[in-house]
């Protein structure tokens, strides 16, 4: 009898456990954080076909847990990636693109926000995630920008992860105004080279995103993107791109990071 009672006090108490362990993947761990620092080529400005090299910081957060109130991330076949989402677009001077002669200089536009991305795992290789990024801008330009898209995953080794997939970005008329805009004073100033143009907002450009993620170390990654925009729309239309800029934009960039796991609550 005294066994029968042990093992049925026994029973609930493994199921517990088993759950507590379901709704805690990482273990005792209540926050994974991943940072680390690159370096990028992009567009000297929104719309320009020159490079120019700029750093970049790597922050994202995989799984956070308030013991009784929430936890956000995932388990062995989801996961939830969220963080801050950081944007630079530098400044515009006409005297450096004879294109551009006529309109006025642009100051560098500032971009801070979120961005998140869903993850779902076939299995231990092939995995597919949906992603987005909002922002709010200021400094020259002001308005709300993101992008949105979905990657297709690969997994060939357990270090190695690949992505690729497509992306849409977009803009309110204040932002792309900044960039698209052509004033009657400006086309004027440009001898007529450049006509007057009022852009709309909305999706400016669409385009491609590949990664490739290498954990040469455990918690150590080195991570490596390239990206390929086409303005669409409003965008392609306007004569600071179909006159002096290019309608293709490209990125590069490569960097290094280090995912951390902290027990902040000793529950």
């Amino acid at each position: 009898m005294r066994i029968l009672t042990a093992a049925s006090l026994m029973l609930p108490l493994a199921v517990l456990s088993a759950n507590a362990a379901e709704r805690r993947p990482y273990g005792d761990v209540d926050l994974v954080i991943e940072l680390g620092a690159g370096g990028k080529l992009v567009p000297s400005f929104l719309g320009s076909k020159d490079l120019l090299f700029t750093p970049y910081p790597i922050v994202s957060m995989s799984y956070f847990r308030l013991p009784g109130v929430f936890e956000l991330g995932g388990g062995p076949k989801t996961a939830l990636n969220f963080g801050p989402s950081f944007r630079i677009i530098g400044e515009r001077d006409p005297n450096d693109e004879p294109g551009l002669a006529g309109t006025r200089g642009l100051d560098a536009t500032y971009e801070l926000g979120v961005k998140a991305g869903y993850e779902f795992n076939f299995d231990a290789v092939y995995g597919a995630e949906v992603l987005g990024e909002l922002r709010g801008a200021f400094g020259e330009a002001s308005g709300v920008v993101g992008s949105f898209g979905a990657d297709a995953i690969v997994r060939p080794t357990q270090q190695v992860e690949l992505k690729l997939g497509p992306r849409a970005n977009f803009g309110s008329s204040g932002f792309t105004g900044t960039y698209f805009n052509v004033s009657e004073a400006e086309s004027l100033a440009s001898g007529g080279n450049l006509a007057a143009y009022d852009a709309g907002g909305g999706i400016y450009s669409v385009g491609l995103k590949a990664s490739a993620r290498y954990e040469f170390k455990p918690d150590w990654f080195l991570n490596a993107d390239a990206g390929y925009d086409r303005f669409v729309g409003d965008a392609r239309n306007s004569p600071i791109v179909a006159t002096a800029g290019s309608e293709n934009q490209f990125t590069v960039g490569l960097g290094i990071s280090k995912r951390f796991s902290v027990d902040l609550f000793r529950d």
